[in-house]
């Protein structure tokens, strides 16, 4: 890794080296012969954090502790020079790694992989945003040749963090095109915006607030064949719903912040790679494990480091992922259904709604998993996510009259809660991208984003109705 690679090793360093590498293999054995074998709950529950880890290092603590420390000290200088060439695992710095990011990272690396033949690695961050960062910066580095602007193509339906940070950060500030794809579904529409300086393809599925889909292995192909990354933001589905990376996608950001977490307590984001990705650029190591790179070289630079408080909180989160993500789903699809012949609606967007115009696709990507190993329902089984759009019948006014009168659904701009939350995107989240922004994104001003918690769906759609009723 640059610089580190000129380290001279010494006979007490090689000692270090050689005591790690044996731990290593120790947990590479461990992975591939007993965690890999673990149905998706039981990671979920456990991570790479064993009852061995707690008796020998922890005195017993049944939940991964908290290390509120900035710094690891050494045994001597031959350790620290080790650690610090990055010749043996550290947490020199928690800007740099800590051993509650480390156990968020495992976790969540195996469940993004869960399906996976080959091997996944985490690099966790401070909130989805800076994720996403951290994901493209790297493919963008390099400039483009012959005067060329160097781009990337993304999907238009996107977040409008998203959508701000490639317009703006990267387009107007940097000089770095981002070519839009309208209709994400079309494969020679991605196909049509890729050339010699294109560095990345970028995918948000399901977009938010739109609901908008791809197919992902056609994506990754088209990708491939290039000599190109995909990028895929999972934020919605999650592990639980989707993994991306199982359909040839070479790295994945979550806004851990959202669905991951859902209790609302913070804020939180992680990149999931696989390793020996795709890429058209000269980083050989960067290929290899591309979030371990990014984490001891980028990250330490900028520093979007996640809070070791923060990572446990998460990770605890994580535990119950699959089973509250299925409730939450299936709880929006009976809001979806009843929204769909309600009188004062214009227009549903959820995947799960046979009217959903991209209803068979996110049918053969998104699955409930280990559905089929569940006594509930002992068969594979779609589910859909809880986010969910609609537009409401006569215009701004109207609508604004509706979201003011929600008595139980909040008014905020978050997603993933276990509290049903609703947001009108061209007032908020979306706001900054204009008019045109907007209108290319696919989002009217009489659109309200709602994501369904963990309520009764009665309870939700009696809120709903009453709102309704008072936007007549």
């Amino acid at each position: 890794m640059s610089r580190q690679d000129e380290t001279i090793i010494t006979k007490g360093m090689q000692n270090y080296i050689d005591i790690n590498n044996k731990y290593l293999e120790k947990r590479k054995d461990y992975i591939q012969d007993v965690v890999k074998k673990w149905k998706f709950d039981t990671i979920a529950v456990h991570g790479l954090y064993s009852v061995t880890d707690a008796i020998d290092d922890y005195q017993g603590a049944i939940i991964e502790p908290i290390f509120m420390t900035s710094s690891q000290a050494y045994r001597d200088s031959d350790e620290m020079a080790a650690a610090l060439a990055y010749k043996i695992p550290t947490w020199c710095y928690s800007r740099i790694a800590n051993p509650s990011t480390y156990y968020y990272e495992w976790t969540l690396a195996l469940l993004e992989g869960y399906g996976f033949d080959g091997e996944t690695s985490c690099c966790s961050t401070s909130s989805g945003m800076s994720a996403i960062m951290t994901a493209v910066h790297p493919f963008l580095t390099v400039k483009g040749k012959s005067g060329h602007v160097r781009n990337i193509v993304a999907t238009a339906q996107c977040y409008g963090g998203t959508f701000q940070q490639f317009s703006v950060r990267l387009m107007e500030e940097q000089n770095i095109e981002c070519r839009w794809v309208k209709n994400a579904a079309d494969i020679s529409e991605w196909a049509s915006l890729i050339d010699k300086n294109t560095r990345l393809l970028y995918g948000e599925l399901p977009s938010n607030p739109q609901l908008g889909f791809f197919d992902i292995k056609e994506v990754a192909d088209l990708a491939h064949s290039h000599n190109l990354p995909l990028i895929c933001d999972s934020t919605v589905a999650t592990p639980a719903l989707l993994r991306p990376i199982c359909h040839g996608a070479d790295i994945v950001v979550q806004s851990a912040t959202k669905t991951l977490s859902s209790g609302g307590f913070g804020i939180a984001g992680a990149i999931i790679a696989r390793k020996n990705l795709t890429a058209n650029i000269e980083d050989e190591q960067l290929k290899a494990d591309f979030s371990l790179h990014v984490k001891y070289l980028q990250n330490r630079d900028f520093g979007p480091n996640l809070h070791p408080m923060q990572a446990v909180m998460t990770l605890n989160d994580m535990r119950t992922l699959r089973s509250k993500v299925d409730m939450l789903s299936r709880n929006t699809m009976k809001v979806a259904q009843y929204l769909e012949s309600h009188p004062c609606i214009e227009s549903v967007q959820y995947l799960g709604l046979p009217s959903h115009p991209l209803h068979d696709l996110a049918n053969k990507y998104m699955w409930l998993v280990d559905a089929e190993h569940d006594e509930l329902y002992g068969k594979p089984t779609n589910r859909y996510g809880h986010l969910m759009s609609f537009c409401v019948k006569g215009g701004v006014e109207k609508t604004h009259k509706f979201f003011d009168g929600l008595q139980r659904i909040w008014r905020a701009t978050d997603i993933g809660r276990i509290k049903s939350v609703a947001t009108i995107p061209a007032i908020s989240t979306h706001q900054q991208q204009g008019v045109n922004g907007r209108a290319l994104a696919c989002i009217p001003a009489n659109m309200v984003r709602l994501c369904v918690g963990g309520e009764h769906p009665e309870d939700v759609i009696a809120d709903i109705d009453q709102a309704l009723a008072k936007a007549r």
